[in-house]
């Protein structure tokens, strides 16, 4: 599947890649999971306010402003049977049904989402934007404010057309405050402003004519009537409670297990641990092979405990490359190495941006905070939105206002954009990110395939720098090679690692379902003069007890048995398929857990 890299706004971007750009969250936030007010379900609304589906008859203008705003048609129904053809009342029950139903409390279990498909469970993993783009160490100082700004659903850019101002007044308007008031408050308070924003305006003027001494008492709002009825208030306060209660659904659903902090594992090369870490692994895990397991560090709750129970209850190892590189990548690892004597690899990875891009230096301007660079993924910003900054930015000859530098900032932090000339910016070139990763320059070219594919292939792989620390303690254990079963083995992370840490690789039997990945290995194995033998496989499931029975006999048994299964199911970004490791592409850890099984009950045998 390929990414979308052109044509479109980023703002429209279909994610139609198997990473899991998991920007969707910025959409769970209120009540209707944030849907733009001109879609809602199958119901879509038409400029003339009318909706239209083709399995549901035109409904009357009273229903159809609450199925605009969101609400399920049978819940509406019943607003209506209690109180009428009030809007206020009908309203106020439909706010009540969702909060209710929305409650972590009543509803603790995770309903399906909105989601990213993906049919390509090729590569090791995928990454929950969110999740990088708000790391604390990465964001300036009002990082909260800019979380909190980017998950209003009603974000509005000074580009916003007329038809989106139009639906957010007839929002506003249904919530039951007066178009003349709601009209002037989106003036007042900006195109960025929220809905939350809009309606405390509304209501705070409401309640400063109310004690005006000046105004004829016939002029001014009646307070009660302010507090308690189709002024608003009291619907605001209920809408403000339901974003609540949706953002602490969210961060239930989202629990993952208990990650450390700083992500830095049993140690990394730059932090200094307090003291040194020991652990004692399990009897069963102990012993030939040595594996390694990675996938996404912010699973679903109970995920990596499960992880953890089928790879022989050890305890995860939670890294984030951040200490490595200069982009983050937040990743958690299960393996039977030993955690003594590691070292990285040399040279040294630049670990900031200016290290590792410093011709962007001389264009950076002073607003722009960044550091480190978060997450790599499988697609890039689209030329329009490029544009787009270039022009909000040369609008102004010093500084732009403050709203303007958070536009770029958020769109910057989340598509990895680097200055690259006065007030231009540009994402990064397939070069760079082979660079940010630990790959060698033109890795991905060798498969002879289009930057689309250069992209989705890069942004599903290791961090080699990060991995190669962990396995660096292999070096002085295998001398005279090292015999490797790379599973889900991507454009082979895993393998470069070795390669670069000086391991000679004696047999790689690599298990990749993309043909290009199996390219772009095959390329690199060619172009290195490897002299030890790589066989492919294309699907984890050929490799039953017969096969691997006979692939061990062959060359004496694996020595390591590395791999990533798909995160397809895990990620963040998946909100209709995001079943855990019970999910479709997901599930393959499982096919791990028997492989590795398998092969160390028959080198077991061979040994007795």
């Amino acid at each position: 599947m390929d990414n979308n890299l052109s044509g479109e706004d980023n703002d429209n971007i279909d994610w139609d890649t198997e990473d899991e750009l998991e920007i969707q969250e910025i959409q769970d936030t209120t009540f209707s999971s944030c849907m733009d007010l001109r879609t809602t379900g199958q119901h879509t609304v038409r400029c003339d306010g009318e909706a239209s589906s083709s399995s549901v008859p035109c409904q009357s203008k009273f229903i159809q402003q609450f199925v605009v705003m969101g609400f399920p048609e049978a819940s509406i129904a019943k607003a209506i049977e209690q109180n009428g053809e009030n809007s206020d009342l009908v309203l106020d029950a439909l706010l009540t049904f969702k909060a209710l139903e929305d409650s972590p409390e009543e509803q603790p279990s995770a309903s399906p989402q909105p989601c990213i498909n993906s049919d390509d469970s090729s590569s090791e993993y995928n990454e929950n934007f969110l999740d990088d783009v708000y790391e604390e160490d990465s964001w300036s100082s009002d990082s909260d404010s800019c979380r909190n700004s980017a998950k209003q659903c009603y974000v509005k850019v000074e580009s916003s057309s007329s038809s989106e101002k139009e639906q957010t007044l007839s929002f506003l308007a249904s919530m039951g405050y007066p178009a003349e008031e709601a009209s002037i408050a989106m003036e007042r308070c900006g195109p960025d402003a929220s809905v939350a924003e809009l309606t405390d305006f509304i209501c705070a003027a409401q309640m400063a004519r109310a004690e005006d001494v000046y105004l004829p008492e016939d002029v001014k709002p009646k307070l009660n009537h302010i507090l308690n009825g189709s002024g608003g208030y009291k619907k605001r306060k209920m809408y403000n409670e339901l974003c609540k209660r949706k953002k602490a659904k969210a961060i239930f659903e989202e629990e993952t297990i208990r990650l450390p902090k700083p992500m830095i594992g049993f140690g990394v090369p730059t932090e200094l641990v307090p003291a040194m870490v020991q652990r004692t692994l399990p009897e069963q895990a102990v012993g030939p092979p040595f594996f390694y397991y990675e996938n996404v560090a912010l699973a679903p709750k109970g995920v990596w405990d499960t992880i953890s129970r089928f790879l022989y209850d050890i305890e995860p190892e939670f890294v984030d490359s951040k200490y490595f590189c200069a982009a983050a990548r937040k990743r958690g690892y299960i393996h039977n190495l030993p955690i003594e004597n590691r070292f990285p690899l040399f040279p040294l990875a630049p670990r900031t941006i200016h290290e590792a891009l410093p011709l962007s230096k001389k264009w950076w301007p002073s607003w722009d905070p960044r550091t480190k660079l978060n997450c790599l993924q499988t697609a890039i910003g689209s030329a329009q939105l490029t544009n787009r900054i270039r022009k909000a930015v040369e609008d102004f000859d010093g500084e732009p206002p403050m709203r303007v530098q958070k536009f770029v900032l958020d769109q910057c932090r989340k598509w990895n954009l680097v200055w690259v000339g006065r007030n231009k910016v540009a994402p990064l070139e397939p070069d760079e990110v082979e660079m940010l990763l630990g790959f060698p320059k033109n890795h991905t070219r060798g498969g002879g395939i289009s930057r689309t594919d250069r992209y989705k292939s890069l942004g599903n792989s290791f961090q080699v720098d990060t991995v190669a620390y962990h396995l660096s303690v292999l070096k002085n254990l295998f001398p005279d090679g090292i015999n490797v079963l790379s599973l889900f083995s991507g454009i082979g992370g895993g393998e470069v690692a070795l390669y670069r840490l000086g391991i000679p690789l004696n047999t790689v039997v690599s298990v990749e379902k993309s043909e290009v990945n199996r390219d772009i290995v095959r390329s690199w194995w060619e172009q290195t003069n490897q002299k030890g033998n790589l066989i492919h496989f294309n699907d984890v499931q050929q490799l039953n007890g017969d096969r691997l029975e006979q692939l061990i006999e062959s060359f004496g048994g694996f020595d390591l048995v590395i791999g990533g299964s798909p995160c397809n199911n895990l990620a963040g970004s998946n909100r209709v398929s995001r079943d855990g490791l019970e999910g479709k592409e997901s599930s393959l850890f499982y096919d791990y857990v028997r492989i590795l099984d398998l092969v160390k009950s028959i080198m077991s045998r061979h040994r007795h």
